[in-house]
């Protein structure tokens, strides 16, 4: 346990080290000033070179990656271009709260749904519910949620001028605000889980150990209960640790055309108003996330099989 610790803690300095640096260096690379965008486009030579400055613009690239770093080591993660007295920590904790909330409904959603659906199938392989459960499953896995969204929006406000109950296609913060975001969110993820899910059961189900268990005699459902399902339940928390650090990151389609204040929609305004500091910042907190569930999907793997914590 301590070895994985340390192994993902080393794993953790270079990751991070390496995303703060082609996130620095994209960043300046990108087209356009964000100190004319501070600015509003007022010509003002003199501010303009006091801002240039005051930013450390005027200082070559490596030795503002340097000042950056220092910054970051001391927890300070700066000031937004766009909101010049807000610092970056404040933006950001409005915004990971919403985004923890939404990714973690979804998540949960689509366990619920995926989960019982790819064992399902597993089950009644090659017949037509197995064809009929995972041909919905592959439809909610294939189509964007760019497309799901305006289908959703068309089939409520039909509801809406049909006069019976729809539901809020922005904002965040009251329970009917959660259902569509969440629904849309979940609905790859599910598909996804209910997929990997039926391969990983009938792949166990052609093991030796548990022809040698239904030959002892034992009920089907003990078969699946103690043998099948833990067995397959492996491969899925592979995929789990990274999916749930991207959904508590931020969906940044979902967020952003639910106009939800997440920190998927804080980078993506971001990104527009070319405001650097935020930039960097979620991708540090993106990084970071991942890293963290992946430790964390290590750590509950011997609890799931034993085989792990006996290497």
């Amino acid at each position: 346990m301590g070895r994985i610790i340390s192994k993902r803690a080393v794993t953790l300095v270079f990751v991070l080290f390496s995303v703060t640096f082609l996130t620095f260096v994209v960043s300046h690379l990108a087209p356009g000033d964000p100190i004319r965008n501070m600015m509003g486009g007022r010509q003002d030579p003199a501010r303009y070179a006091f801002l240039r400055h005051l930013y450390g613009f005027d200082q070559p690239w490596f030795q503002q990656y340097l000042t950056y770093l220092a910054h970051l080591l001391r927890g300070d993660l700066g000031y937004s271009f766009k909101y010049p007295q807000r610092p970056v920590w404040d933006l950001i904790a409005t915004g990971v709260p919403v985004s923890s909330e939404l990714g973690g409904l979804a998540l949960t959603l689509s366990v619920v749904v995926g989960l019982p659906a790819g064992v399902l199938a597993s089950l009644w392989q090659n017949t037509w519910r197995d064809t009929a459960i995972m041909g919905l499953m592959l439809a909610l896995y294939s189509i964007p949620s760019f497309v799901i969204i305006p289908v959703l929006w068309v089939a409520d406000l039909a509801l809406y001028k049909a006069g019976l109950p729809s539901l809020p296609v922005a904002g965040w913060g009251r329970p009917e605000q959660l259902i569509l975001p969440v629904l849309v969110l979940a609905a790859a993820n599910a598909g996804f889980i209910a997929r990997l899910m039926r391969n990983s059961m009938l792949e166990v189900m052609r093991q030796d150990f548990i022809r040698t268990a239904r030959a002892k005699g034992l009920p089907q459902r003990l078969v699946i209960l103690r043998h099948v399902l833990r067995n397959a339940l492996l491969p899925l928390l592979t995929v789990l640790g990274p999916a749930t650090a991207f959904l508590v990151t931020g969906a940044f389609v979902v967020e952003n055309l639910f106009a939800i204040p997440g920190v998927g929609y804080l980078t993506v305004q971001s990104i527009g108003q070319r405001d650097y500091p935020v930039i960097q910042a979620t991708t540090i907190l993106l990084a970071l996330a991942v890293v963290i569930m992946n430790l964390i999907t290590d750590l509950v793997y011997p609890l799931v099989d034993p085989r792990v914590r006996a290497e």
